[in-house]
This record gives structure tokens, sequence and C-alpha cells, in this order.
């Protein structure tokens, strides 16, 4: 038989194509609900947190039916494309076990199985930093749901401040990061190489900035002082509702049927792009489970399910475009199940979507007929918003074949400068 070098060079070139792809996250089926996956640092949306803490997974299967479900682990680089690290690399342990603690719900309408995991455990800890995806996976193997986490050893200082955009076009619309690498007792070799950066807006992988390089080195200290490449359009504080108290309507609920499921409805909320910038707490898109019903001792398995119908204003503005609505509750996925329909009796766009009580953070987003995406269109955007900002700064040290993440850093606009 006659070797075929072009063959399996096009084979070997196919193949690092398919292992440099990014590793996004997967959505859960329908049946998959209310899942919360972050360590004990108040205020994460996910997992940062360094190397021996914990970080802690719960979800609910809506099936009820206890079923099997295991977990694996796969590390990757700085741009979430698969690292090239065996699982004993990265591993001290095994992966693929079974989730073993889980509870069926307590005196709810709606049934559920809750399952909870936390990372470290005896079977399985991280020997290295950088970025992780856990996979859920069911007894044949298919994956059912996945997401980011990432693990750091503090080995530098990073410092941040945010300022105002000095683009006149969007000064009034943006904010942009200023911030600093401090490495006193870490040599970083060849930093306009090595050293990488995510900036990441509230939590939101979707605001993702990477590729920044230091733009002045001053001793052991990496600047970078960005102007367009580190700004981030302002938006706006989420509109929220609070569900803790299944039957009783309140400020954002306009009352609450029982059917075969409790149905909130909330007030309609209005377009507030051309309105004027109003500061109102929030959490930045998050969303605790939490109830006073009951016990009210364990949420994870005694809060009920209801049907949220979300209502919207219609205007002409809005046109065909399609609007949906968006928070941490999903994952700030577009899918159709959180796609408004239009309602001709009311003028106003809807849809109902099945969350477990607790109180939410949620705003409006419009996609075109071109699918372009705009998180403002709706509720606007303003350089005062109140956002959170996290800083990641990744080094692959000499001889290694991974990026380990040696320090993080956060900023909040509530401290914004010109």
């Amino acid at each position: 038989m006659i070797f075929n070098y072009k063959v399996f060079a096009f084979i070997l070139l196919l193949g690092n194509i398919c292992t440099a792809q990014v590793q996004k996250e997967i959505a859960p089926p329908a049946n998959i609900k209310s899942i919360v996956f972050k360590s004990s640092y108040e205020g994460d949306q996910f997992p940062i947190v360094k190397i021996g803490e914990s970080v802690n997974l719960t979800f609910d299967d809506l099936y009820a039916d206890e079923k099997d479900y295991y977990y694996k682990i796969e590390h990757c680089n700085y741009n979430w494309s698969p690292s090239k690290l065996l699982k004993s690399q990265f591993l001290d342990g095994i992966d693929d076990q079974r989730i073993m603690r889980y509870q069926n719900s307590l005196s709810t309408i709606q049934p559920y199985t809750n399952y909870k995991l936390t990372l470290p455990n005896q079977q399985t800890k991280f020997k290295v930093t950088g970025n992780y995806i856990l996979k859920v996976v069911d007894n044949t193997g298919e994956v059912i749901f996945s997401r980011r986490f990432a693990v750091y050893k503090e080995l530098v200082q990073v410092g941040a401040v945010t300022k105002r955009s000095r683009n006149f076009d969007i000064i009034d619309k943006a904010q942009r990061l200023e911030f600093f690498i401090n490495s006193p007792d870490y040599e970083l070799v060849n930093p306009q190489q090595e050293v990488k950066v995510a900036l990441i807006k509230n939590s939101n992988f979707s605001t993702m900035i990477t590729g920044l390089k230091p733009q002045f080195i001053s001793g052991n200290q990496l600047i970078y002082k960005y102007d367009k490449e580190a700004t981030f359009e302002g938006g706006n504080e989420y509109f929220w509702f609070d569900t803790k108290e299944i039957r009783v309507a309140n400020n954002s609920i306009a009352k609450v049927k029982l059917t075969n499921r409790y149905n909130h409805y909330l007030y309609t909320n209005e377009i507030r792009k051309d309105k004027p910038y109003t500061y109102n707490p929030d959490i930045n898109g998050d969303f605790y489970i939490r109830s006073i019903d009951g016990t009210g001792q364990n949420p994870d398995h005694e809060a009920d399910y209801s049907f949220i119908r979300f209502s919207l204003e219609y205007n002409n503005t809005i046109g065909l475009d399609k609007i949906y609505v968006y928070g941490k509750f999903n994952n700030y996925a577009l899918t159709d199940e959180n796609l408004l329909k239009f309602n001709e009796e009311t003028n106003t766009l809807n849809t109902a979507i099945l969350l477990k009580q607790g109180f939410y953070n949620y705003k409006f987003v419009k996609v075109n007929g071109e699918g372009i995406t705009d998180l403002n269109f709706i509720c606007g955007n303003f350089w005062q918003t109140e956002n959170t900002y996290t800083i990641l700064v990744y080094y692959r040290e000499f001889g290694n074949n991974y990026d380990s993440i040696i320090g993080i850093g956060s900023a909040s606009s509530t401290d914004i400068s010109n």
C-alpha cells in the first residue's frame, strides 16, 4: 500500500483545527432548570477561585426521576480552546464520577430533583490553574450542559479603575478600563507575548475583551491605558422581580394566578432608551433562589416553580426585529423560550418562562434581521450605569504547554471618573 503524505497532512491539519475550537457553554434541555454555579464569594456569577478553594453547582431536573448524572472536567487555554494537558496533568484523582448528592422537592406543585456538586472533592482535585469547563453528562455520556470556571494563583497584583470614554461620539454611553499588573516577586519573561488578559463585564462572557498587550512596561509593572480597545457599553440597570412569596403580588408583579402552576404577571416594562438615566440597585443580571413559603429553610428543594409572564410595550421602532428577555437565569442565551411574541390586543410583546422562586434580574435585547444583537436598544445606554468588571491575567511559563492564571483584578463603575 502506498502511503499518501498529503492525506496524512490534511488529517493532521483537520485535527489541529478541531482541537483549537473554542469550548462554548452548552445550554441545557428544557427539563434542566435553575443552574447555579458559584464560589463562596459574594456577587460572583461564575466561579473564579484560588486553587484549593471550592466551587458549588446546583441544578434541578423537572422529570424528578432521580436520574444518574456524572461530571467531567476539561482544562482550556486562555482563549477557551482545549489545552494539551492530559487529565492526569491537571487533575489529582479522576472525574467522570456520579453526582451523589440529590434530593426530591418537598411540598411543591412542580416536582423536581435537586442535584448538588462541590469541587474539589475526595475524588477530584485540581493540580494547575487556568480555565476549566465542567460538563454534566448522563449515563450514556451525552453532555446535558456545561459551564465555565477559573482557578488561579495570586502571583501578581492587578489594579484597575473605570473611566468615561474619551471618544466624544460615545462619551455619554461608554465606560473603559485602565489597569496595571504588578509582579514584584514573580518574574514575567517576554510579557508582550506570554502575558494575556481577559476583561469581562458583569460576568457575562459575551462581553469579553481579549488580545490586549501592555502599552508600557515600567520596572515590574505592566500598564494598560487603552481608549477604544478597553471600552464597554455602559448599558442600564436591570429590571427585577421577586417571587419569594409565591402567592403575593408586589412592586414588580401585577397579579398572581394559580392554574396547574403558579403564574406571575409582571407589570409591562417600558422602552427606556430615550429616557434619562435613573439609578436603581441591581445585581447585574444575576438571580438568587429563595423562598419564605413553607419552612423556608432550604429553598434548593423547597422552593416551587411558576410561570413568569414578561411584558414589554411595543412601538414602531422595534418593527419586525426579535426581542428576547435576557439574564443569568438562562445564562444570557437567546433561545425560542425567551423570545417575545406580539399581542395585537394589548400592543405588547410577551412570553412566559418557568422559573424557580427567587429574586431575578432581567433585561430585553434586540436582534435585527441580519442577526446583529443590540443589548441596549430597549433599555438604554448610559455612562453612569453601575457595572462590575473582572480582569483575568494569564501567563505561559517557559517550558509549559498551558496557560496558567496568575492573578485577577476587579473594578466597579460606581467609582467612575473622567
